[in-house]
C-alpha cells in the first residue's frame, strides 16, 4: 500500500506574492494556547469517518474548493438557508454537496475540548487537507486563524462557482478573480481524482451536444458509449459516475491519463486540452513519471485557495454549530 507523501513545505510557500493583509495573519501555531490538540483531535475524528465511508474523502475536499469560491474561505457553505434567505448550500451548482453531517461531526469533538475557538472555516481547511491525505494523497501545514462569516448566498454560489461546463477563459477569469492562476486551475483540476458525479452535471456531453454532434465531439466515443449506459438521459439525477473510473477513492494522476485519452468527464475537464499550458501538464503528468511533483503542486495551490478572502481578527465570528450564525 501506498504511503501518503510528507511535504515539509518551506514557511516562504506558505505565502504567495499577492497573498492579502488577511492571509498573511495566518499561522501554524494558532492555536498552540487555546486549543492545542486541534489537528490531532481532527484527524483522529477523519479516520473513523473515512475509514467508515471511503468515498467521502472527495465530498469533504468539495466542500473546502466551494466554499472557499463564494466569499472566501469563510465556511458560508455551511449555512442554512431561513425563511429570508437561500444559503450558498441549496444554489442549484451546490445541491450534490455532501459532508454537511461530517463537519457538524468533528465541530462537536472540537467544541467539547475547546468551546468557542475554533472557526468552522479552520475546520473545514484542516478536514479537506486530511482527506486528501487518508485517501494516499500528500500532507501539507494547514495554516490557521480564519474566522466564519454570517452571509451566505444561493445567487453568489450561482454566479460565482466554476461550471463543469467551463471553457478555459471562463475558468481561468474566475480563478483569477480568486487571485489564482492558470496552473492552479490545472491542478486543482486534478481533486476529480476522487469522487462521483450525478448525471445532469455532464449529460449534455451525451445527447444532443450541437446541431452538429450527437455527442461532445472531444469526448472519447468509447467512453461516452460507456457512459450513455450508465447515465439514460439528461434528467437522470440518481445514477452516478466516478469521475476517476476504477480509482475515485484514492487521490493520484490517473485523471490526468483518462483526461489526455479525452476520457476526462466535464467539458471543464476536456478543456484542458485546449490550451497550450494546461494541455503540457497532463501530459506531463499523464505520463505517471511524475507524481511527486503534481503532488507537491496541489499542496501550494490547495494553500493558495485557503487563503482566499479570509476573514481574520476582529472580523467575522467562531461559531459555535457550524450551520447557523451565533
Amino acid at each position: 500500500m501506498r504511503s501518503s507523501v510528507v511535504l515539509l513545505l518551506p514557511v516562504a510557500l506558505l505565502l504567495f506574492p499577492g497573498t492579502t493583509p488577511a492571509a498573511a495573519q495566518l499561522v501554524e501555531s494558532f492555536y498552540s494556547n487555546t486549543c492545542p490538540n486541534v489537528e490531532a483531535i481532527v484527524r483522529e475524528e477523519m479516520e473513523k469517518i473515512i475509514g467508515a465511508a471511503p468515498s467521502l474523502a472527495g465530498p469533504l475536499l468539495r466542500l473546502h474548493f466551494h466554499d472557499c469560491f463564494v466569499r472566501g474561505c469563510d465556511a458560508s457553505v455551511l449555512l442554512n438557508s431561513t425563511e429570508g434567505n437561500l444559503a450558498e448550500r441549496d444554489a442549484k451548482p451546490n445541491k450534490s454537496l455532501r459532508g454537511f453531517s461530517s463537519v457538524d461531526r468533528v465541530k462537536a469533538k472540537i467544541e467539547a475540548a475547546c468551546p468557542n475557538t475554533v472557526s468552522c472555516a479552520d475546520l473545514l481547511t484542516i478536514m479537506a487537507r486530511d482527506a486528501i491525505v487518508l485517501a494516499k494523497g500528500p500532507f501539507w501545514p494547514v495554516t490557521l486563524g480564519r474566522r466564519d462569516g454570517t452571509v451566505s448566498s444561493a445567487f453568489e454560489a450561482a454566479n460565482e462557482l466554476p461550471p463543469s461546463s467551463g471553457d478555459i477563459p471562463q475558468l481561468t477569469k474566475i480563478f483569477a478573480s480568486k487571485g489564482l492562476d492558470l496552473r492552479d486551475l490545472v491542478v486543482l483540476s486534478g481533486a476529480h481524482t476522487l469522487g462521483t458525479a450525478h448525471c445532469p452535471s455532464y449529460a449534455d456531453r451525451l445527447y444532443n451536444f450541437s446541431s452538429s454532434y450527437a455527442a461532445d465531439p472531444m469526448l472519447d466515443s468509447e467512453y461516452a458509449e460507456k457512459l450513455k449506459m450508465r447515465c439514460k438521459s439528461v434528467d437522470d439525477k440518481a445514477m452516478l459516475s466516478e469521475m476517476d473510473p476504477g480509482s475515485y477513492k484514492t487521490f493520484d494522476t490517473s485523471y490526468y491519463r483518462h483526461v489526455s485519452k479525452r476520457r476526462g468527464l466535464f467539458q471543464s475537464d476536456a478543456a484542458l486540452l485546449t490550451d497550450a499550458a494546461t494541455r503540457d501538464y497532463v501530459q506531463r503528468i499523464a505520463t505517471g513519471k511524475f507524481d511527486d511533483e503534481f503532488f507537491r503542486d496541489f499542496s501550494e495551490s490547495m494553500i493558495k485557495m485557503g487563503n482566499v478572502a479570509v476573514l481574520t481578527g476582529a472580523e467575522g465570528e467562531i461559531r459555535k454549530k457550524c450551520y447557523v450564525p451565533n
